[in-house]
């Protein structure tokens, strides 16, 4: 099979070139941890297609948004054929609600994996759940860039390129964010009554309108510190509310 240079088709595991050849921005050259996770989990099955076909296009809509990702370039890049992407994808739409699926799972494994080590690196709700931010945080620190960004955000900057059920699904990950730190609240809450009248919901939704947030500004600026650093100002916050001010 040939790619966009007539060589033969990229590897999975290299993932840099893939986006040098998409004309990506540096920031998205990156092999980042969310999309290296799915990479070594598609290496260990063997030559898995589709996880290259949403690997790339990952990449692409990051760089360059939906519109701007053309199912031909996804082609060349991966190196297969026509048929060979629509085997696994019967258009564009079908492709996108693919990218959205794998994202949700995604972002549910690391939070998943992070806050659970946070909690066995400390018993107590609140602490387990302070840890668990930190480690969050020194997460992003350890990019060398910026991070490229967020594929959640990139489809609701462009929500009318999508169906119902797209759109649905890019709330339904917002929503369980809203969900998973709300119960945490209120778990911690249980033991530590806050120290002022604090609204959960609202609380929750601070974590990820910050993290969206902060990717923007650290891509906008090429700071991978802005993130981290307002995540431990969150951190602080939600330390303050549930044990007063030192």
């Amino acid at each position: 099979m040939r790619s966009l240079d007539g060589q033969k088709g990229l590897k999975i595991n290299n993932f840099p070139e893939i986006a040098r050849r998409l004309n990506a921005p540096r920031a998205c050259q990156l092999d980042f941890w969310y999309t290296k996770n799915m990479l070594e989990k598609a290496r260990r099955k063997g030559d898995d297609t589709r996880e290259q076909i949403l690997s790339v296009a990952e990449a692409a809509v990051l760089a360059k948004g939906f519109a701007g990702t053309s199912i031909d370039e996804i082609i060349a890049a991966v190196g297969i054929t026509k048929s060979g992407f629509f085997y696994h994808f019967k258009d564009k739409t079908e492709l996108a609600k693919g990218m959205m699926l794998r994202y949700l799972e995604h972002d549910r494994q690391v939070l998943d994996e992070i806050f659970q080590r946070g909690d066995e690196l400390h018993s107590d709700a609140l602490h387990g759940f302070l840890v668990g931010l930190k480690l969050f945080a020194e997460m992003f620190e350890k990019l060398p860039e910026a991070h490229p960004g967020c594929l959640a955000a990139s489809f609701a900057y462009q929500d009318q390129l999508f169906s119902r059920d797209i759109r649905a699904l890019n709330a339904e990950g917002i929503l369980a964010w809203r969900q998973r730190f709300r119960e945490r609240f209120e778990l911690i809450a249980q033991a530590y009554p806050p120290r002022q009248d604090v609204d959960f919901e609202a609380l929750a939704d601070m974590a990820s309108t910050l993290v969206e947030g902060g990717l923007v500004v650290g891509r906008m600026l090429n700071d991978p510190h802005i993130l981290p650093r307002q995540i431990m100002l969150y951190r602080d916050y939600v330390q303050t509310i549930f044990l007063g001010r030192n």
